[in-house]
């Protein structure tokens, strides 16, 4: 019986740990919004988030344009959708972490500037 007891305290323990990490990990996500929000201050800076693809543009300038939304912002406003650059792509309606460099009013040319963009991003797709 005591045995018992210091397995399922020992179990108990281990999974308390393990829930622990994750939420770590969670806590260093960004919304959407809050990237908007805070755009000024993260500038320059490596940010996480995570959402659905919403589109794709492939091989455009060498890079790969997906756009990320994860249910917060205002489309009304334009700052629901994170457009992300990498070499790395994902389809329309996967489910992603992404992590890059904040970028702020980047002009591409040919009417292609973003207010807020991440870019050189790893793309996760989550299974």
């Amino acid at each position: 019986m005591r045995f018992l007891s210091i397995a399922l305290a020992a179990l108990i323990g281990t999974l308390g740990f393990m829930s622990f990490g994750a939420s770590a990990a969670d806590a260093n996500l960004k919304t959407v919004a809050a990237l908007y929000k805070d755009k000024a201050t993260l500038s320059g800076k490596t940010i996480s988030a995570q959402g659905k693809v919403v589109k794709v543009n492939n091989g455009i300038m060498g890079r790969n344009f997906v756009h990320v939304q994860d249910g917060s912002g205002d489309a009304k406003a334009g700052n629901n959708n994170l457009v992300v650059t990498s070499k790395q792509t994902a389809a329309v309606g996967d489910q992603v972490t992404i992590s890059g460099l904040v970028v702020l009013n980047r002009d591409f040319g040919s009417g292609y500037a973003y207010p807020l963009l991440i870019e050189e991003a790893t793309v996760t797709v989550k299974k």
